[in-house]
């Protein structure tokens, strides 16, 4: 396996359940591919389905197209996935050392995955508390601004009365002609 690759980086979910491919999984253990599967054939009964399951043709091109790195998987017969308890037993048919070093790793890279899965699902609940927090901080703020309204538009003013002593001439009753006389 490269160093560059992770076993978390292995493990893909399909069906709902978190795999790790045969050929991953072969290669992991030191193993050639046809090495593992034979193993798995021979103690089938270790085998059963919440295990191991052979993928679909449509999984094996869906999985090919949508993981680069899983190219390969499209010229493939048979595609094998494990779960951790069947990558587990994997390492106890195989039998080799190096199968059985490798088998605690691929636990924990399990272990890590779901720990990673229960934060992410901790993060979201809190996420949830939070956003009803402010949901109920809109509603009491909206609150508070309907009953600042009325308070801060000023009321409409009627015309204040005029304070003091005001003389309000009227028009003289009669017509005074604004023409120059002209005097001799």
């Amino acid at each position: 396996m490269k160093p560059s690759v992770t076993l978390e980086s292995l493990i893909h979910e399909i069906r709902g359940e978190k795999v790790i491919l045969d050929s991953d999984l072969a290669r992991i253990y030191g193993v050639a591919t046809r090495v593992l599967n034979q193993a798995v054939k021979r103690n089938q009964e270790r085998f059963p389905k919440d295990f191991m399951f052979s993928l679909t043709r449509d999984e094996i091109k869906s999985m090919s197209q949508s993981v680069t790195s899983l190219a390969r998987l499209k010229f493939s017969k048979e595609v094998r996935a494990f779960t951790e308890h069947g990558a587990l037993m994997a390492a106890n048919v195989l039998n080799s050392a190096e199968a059985v070093k490798m088998s605690v790793h691929i636990v924990r890279a399990f272990i890590k995955q779901r720990e990673l899965i229960a934060s992410q699902a901790e993060i979201l609940k809190k996420l949830a508390q939070m956003d009803a927090k402010l949901l109920k901080h809109d509603e009491a703020l909206r609150m508070i601004w309907r009953e600042l309204q009325p308070l801060l538009t000023p009321a409409s003013q009627s015309p204040k009365p005029e304070i003091g002593f005001h003389v309000r001439e009227e028009g003289s009753p009669y017509k005074v002609s604004k023409k120059k006389e002209h005097r001799i």
